[in-house]
């Protein structure tokens, strides 16, 4: 049945490490928690529990990690903030897992995010046949999370209304919900916490009030402070993506994986790797996400249509889409690079350059 699924969720694909880290657990486990703090370090960082391998689920300081592990063990909720593709939604899906073994637990923020998804609604059939009850109760993810002494997720806090976004003030303050309707609250068990995370750079952000600020712990998630991690980081995330979407086609090579990175911070950061070019930005984020995306569709690609191994025609094909969003702009931001930066790169990008070229006329 697995098998069936599109994506599994964080305690599926990684039930056995979970089950090997409670069954070797040593160290006082909080209330609600189904493994200790430190276990829980050991599932995100990596390590061994017994003759288990742990596999690492976030790559990044260590610091930041136990920060937001101590944090879920107070009474405060925590906020991951972070330019897109920080890793702030996987890091707050396997954190939730760890934790409570249910990531699934979750209110998507968008524009039309209503003030009812984050407390509760009403199934109307059942109100209008019997009236306000707890069986006409339609419960939210966070509701849930009171009840059951647990943690909620909120992804993307800051796309929400900022009088929506205040919804959470009584609750993280109070850690009750109120049902005037039923003359009843509903307290939160020991355990509860919410996780939510916030873009820096996201378009439609709308600006959380202070008073909501208060009531979480932030945390900021850099992006990948060199190199070869955002390599590694990369590297990792396709080798599981590929083998769970079965593409076909092989891993893509070392000089691949470097060649995406270069040109990815490259303009990302507006200059060349050494500083001696200043470069045009583009109006996409370019993020260790988008990466990992146009490596996965260069292995679709491979898989369907080519001999099975990526080349420079695929990564070629799925760099014009990740790069160039804004047609325009990044069609003259993205030329610019390919004349004046990757043309002068030498042999090992010339095959790159010469069907981003092509496909860029």
């Amino acid at each position: 049945m697995e098998k069936e699924i599109l994506r599994l969720s964080a305690e599926q694909l990684y039930k056995n490490e979970i089950d090997a880290l409670i069954k070797n657990e040593t160290n006082p486990v909080p209330k609600g928690w189904q493994m200790s703090p430190k276990s829980v370090l050991t599932y995100i960082l990596g390590g061994k529990s017994g003759d288990t391998t742990i596999t690492p689920k976030y790559m990044g300081d260590r610091k930041v990690v136990e920060i937001c592990i101590a944090t879920l063990v107070t009474d405060r909720a925590l906020l991951l903030i972070g330019e897109p593709g920080t890793a702030k939604s996987w890091l707050s899906e396997h954190l939730t897992a760890a934790i409570n073994g249910n990531s699934s637990q979750v209110i998507q923020g968008t524009a039309g995010t209503t003030e009812e998804q984050i407390r509760y609604s009403w199934n109307y059939a059942m109100l209008l046949a019997k009236g306000p009850s707890f069986e006409s109760l339609v419960k939210s993810p966070i509701y849930n999370a009171m009840e059951t002494g647990t943690i909620a997720r909120f992804e993307e806090i800051s796309r929400c209304a900022s009088e929506v976004q205040d919804a959470l003030i009584s609750i993280l303050s109070e850690k009750r919900i109120s049902i005037p309707e039923l003359s009843e609250e509903v307290a939160a068990k020991k355990g509860f916490s919410v996780i939510a995370t916030a873009n820096t750079r996201d378009k439609g952000v709308n600006e959380m009030s202070s008073a909501l600020k208060r009531r979480f712990n932030i945390v900021i998630l850099p992006p990948p402070s060199d190199m070869n991690t955002e390599i590694d980081i990369i590297k990792t995330r396709v080798a599981q993506m590929s083998s769970d979407m079965e593409l076909g086609a092989a891993m893509p090579t070392d000089s691949d994986f470097e060649k995406i990175v270069t040109v990815f911070r490259e303009l990302r950061t507006g200059r060349t790797l050494d500083g001696q070019i200043k470069l045009k930005p583009t109006s996409g984020v370019l993020s260790s996400a988008e990466a990992i995306s146009l490596m996965v569709n260069s292995m679709a690609l491979a898989g369907s249509f080519g001999n099975g191994k990526v080349t420079d025609a695929e990564l070629a094909a799925a760099l014009q889409g990740a790069v160039v969003k804004d047609d325009d702009k990044d069609k003259a931001a993205w030329e610019e690079y390919l004349e004046n930066v990757m043309r002068k790169k030498g042999a090992d990008y010339a095959a790159l350059y010469s069907e981003c070229r092509e496909r860029n006329a």
